[in-house]
């Protein structure tokens, strides 16, 4: 275990003003709290804090940080209190720690709320200070190192937690050196198989090509030389879980893998990276579509190189990253170089103005990882449930981008797979809600279209336009679907409070009483309601028995209550509806409306006699009073809802009907069936062949047509057909 001296010298040697005072406070607190605590592998605890400073210490960041490190588990894991800690070493270190702490008391029965919970207050504390984040990921690696020593059986979920959140978070943060060897180690223990077969193949091409290795880099070194250009050239070896996500990605075999091997080129300037890119395209073939420059259009998480392949020497594919050593920096420590402290001994400390109280200021305040963290945040606040967050701040945390434009130039940086809803998403919530359509390089596509580097999307909008809830599988972005998710809730929530209310007026009329939301909030308690939305949305999904709310607000109408259902179906099953036109509930058809739905196999159209069906949890289903499948609602009359189309003569809504026809076998019977079907104006939105002979077809299809009347011209434009020997409509 490291003593207290060595930690110091390893501090003072990049920032010989250190304040050996707290560090020595910091060490001893911790040592004396954790007292005889062991970890899994016998050793004491503190070795544990005190291996995390360690780490901290190669990212040569500031005293409280190490402090914090040293802290960091005091709270969690001892008596220790959030009181003492700021007593001792102030509030600032105080609430690092605090937010480094897990929160132990959660009333949750799902691992995976517990989890998200756990990090929705991390993500909070590295809102306010970016040192609870280096210090949680340097925990979470020194915890990886020494997974070995833990029980088997909680390996696999740390490494899984490891691959699914927190390397991704470093390689976020810019930390590609730390995202790069929390892979490897959870990826050794998720798939050890998979792993120890590519290291082999790894280290058996190593030594096969050391050789070609130092040529290429002394190669690299005398061209540069040459030009006058001051450069360093590193060589290097993927890991084996890069490989992986490649061969996965891409579905290609280990030996189909050309860029195994790549080079750093450090340069001192940024002309002087376009100078080396001139000299390495001068002296080997590139390969086309394998150029990105991240200088002049950096990553979000302020990654900045020029990346090349070309054919280089023995005919051997070869990766280029060209750079400055500022840019190298960034690219191996991250967030963690700009971490510009008071004790201004950061990796690029002096490099920009400010210093502050330890959080974040000038150029890493501005910081473009930062602004996928805000963005994280702002969900945050959205009361998502804690299964949706962890969801999408998993996908927030892809790291392959696309870049694209609005039609003003604005940079908009997506996930690869992004499409323009999410990029309107992305534009600002307001604008993906009231999405209808998109165009890209001028043209319209689909909203579904896979966005492309350097496309310009132009969003088409639409007032009062409403987000599908099929828009959900649309999206890949965390915050495009939980905007979504979010709208449809609002929207359907509406939409069953309005029908709630109508069954309620209904009812209460009915009995003779009128219905009052004033009277309905005094009642809620017996409901077991708080809100009264609430309440009138779980009437409208058939949650709540209008026969409830009844007896809660009006206690003496009981019986007429029991009765009422009965009576209101005096003249049977089959209600004409005629009798009770005024009390029932009218139906429009809207579009988007997801409290009234229709019957599932045959549907209902202005002009049929209908009836509704409550059904727990969904609504209303409209179906036709000849309706078969109403036979099985007999004897659950509690169920059964008046209702009444109300319908402009002169409107062109749509209605779902279906049709079963039977047709012969020959080339064209299918074109002359849908010709008939545009010819009247409706519209084909299933279709379903179902082959019984050889000369004859029975084919089933689904149409939306304006009226009992228009419906009735289809089929016997249908039935005029040469080809068609039968057509009939379907009463689901």
């Amino acid at each position: 275990m490291m003593r207290q001296y060595e930690l110091l010298e390893r501090i003072t040697r990049y920032n010989p003003a250190a304040d050996e005072g707290l560090l020595n406070k910091a060490y001893v607190y911790a040592m004396q709290k954790h007292g005889t605590q062991l970890r899994a592998n016998g050793d004491p605890f503190f070795s544990h804090p005190l291996e995390v400073a360690a780490i901290l210490t190669d990212l040569r960041l500031d005293d409280a940080t190490i402090a914090v490190a040293l802290l960091h588990d005091t709270i969690e894991d001892t008596d220790a209190t959030r009181g003492e800690i700021d007593a001792l070493f102030g509030e600032d270190i105080g609430r690092l720690v605090e937010g480094l702490t897990k929160i132990k008391k959660l009333d949750l029965v799902s691992k995976k709320a517990a989890q998200a919970e756990n990090l929705r207050k991390l993500l909070l504390a590295i809102s306010a200070d970016v040192r609870v984040l280096l210090v949680k990921l340097a925990d979470r690696l020194h915890n990886m190192r020494t997974l070995a020593h833990m029980p088997p059986e909680r390996r696999v979920p740390i490494a899984e937690e490891t691959l699914e959140i927190y390397a991704p978070l470093a390689g976020r943060m810019g930390m590609q050196d730390m995202r790069e060897e929390l892979e490897e180690l959870a990826f050794k223990v998720v798939n050890p198989q998979a792993h120890g077969t590519i290291s082999r193949r790894l280290a058996s091409i190593s030594e096969k090509n050391r050789d070609l290795i130092r040529e290429i880099e002394a190669d690299l070194a005398a061209r540069f030389a040459e030009r006058g250009i001051t450069a360093r050239v590193l060589g290097r070896q993927k890991r084996a879980y890069a490989i992986f996500r490649k061969m996965e990605r891409k579905a290609v075999s280990f030996e189909q893998l050309s860029d195994i091997f790549g080079f750093r080129v450090v340069v001192a300037t940024v002309p002087d990276c376009y100078a080396a890119l001139g000299v390495i395209h001068s002296t080997w073939p590139s390969v086309p579509g394998r150029f990105k420059d991240y200088i002049s259009t950096p990553k979000q998480n302020d990654y900045r190189s020029i990346h090349t392949t070309v054919v280089g020497p023995q005919h051997q594919r070869v990766e280029l990253q060209i750079r400055t050593e500022a840019m190298h920096r960034v690219a191996e420590y991250g967030i963690a170089a700009h971490a510009l402290y008071k004790d201004g001994v950061g990796p690029l400390a002096g490099a920009a103005n400010g210093g502050g109280n330890g959080k974040l200021s000038g150029f890493a305040a501005e910081a473009r990882a930062y602004e996928w963290l805000r963005r994280t945040i702002e969900m945050l606040a959205e009361g998502d449930t804690p299964e949706e967050f962890l969801e999408h701040t998993k996908l927030e945390l892809f790291q392959d981008q696309v870049f694209c434009f609005t039609p003003k130039g604005r940079l908009i940086a997506l996930p690869r797979g992004a499409t323009p809803l999410d990029f309107a998403y992305a534009v600002h919530t307001d604008i993906g809600n009231s999405t209808v359509g998109a165009r890209v390089n001028g043209r319209p596509v689909p909203l579904t279209t896979e966005l492309q580097n350097g496309d310009e999307v132009e969003i088409v909008r639409a007032t009062g336009q409403v987000p599908q809830a099929a828009w959900e599988h649309v999206a890949i972005t965390g915050k495009a679907r939980s905007a979504i998710r979010r709208a449809s809730r609002v929207a359907a929530r509406k939409q069953y409070a309005g029908l709630g209310r109508q069954i309620l007026e209904r009812a209460f009329e009915r009995v003779g009483l009128a219905f009052s939301e004033e009277q309905l909030k005094t009642s809620l308690h017996r409901l077991a309601q708080q809100d009264l939305e609430d309440t009138l949305a779980a009437v409208g999904r058939g949650e709540i028995p209008s026969a409830n709310v009844l007896r809660a607000v009006h206690p003496e109408h009981r019986e007429e209550v029991k009765n009422a259902p009965r009576r209101r179906l005096g003249l049977g099953r089959r209600n004409t509806g005629r009798t009770t036109a005024r009390k029932a509930i009218p139906i429009r058809g809207l579009a988007q409306n997801v409290a009234i739905r229709y019957a599932p196999d045959g549907g209902a159209v202005p002009g049929d006699r209908i009836i509704g069906i409550m059904t727990p949890g969904e609504g209303v289903t409209i179906y036709p009073i000849q309706s078969p499948a109403l036979k099985e609602f007999d004897e659950e009359t509690e169920r059964w809802i008046d209702v009444r189309w109300e319908v402009d003569l002169d409107s062109t809504q749509r209605f779902p009907a279906r049709i079963a026809l039977t047709a012969i076998n020959e080339p064209g019977t299918l074109a002359q069936i849908t010709q008939v079907i545009a010819t009247a104006d409706a519209n084909i939105s299933n279709l379903h062949i179902k082959r019984n002979e050889q000369d004859f077809s029975e084919i089933i299809i689904d149409v939306e047509v304006m009226n009992l009347k228009h419906l009735t011209q289809v089929i016997a434009g249908l039935r005029a057909q040469r080809v068609v020997s039968s057509a009939h409509r379907v009463n689901g």
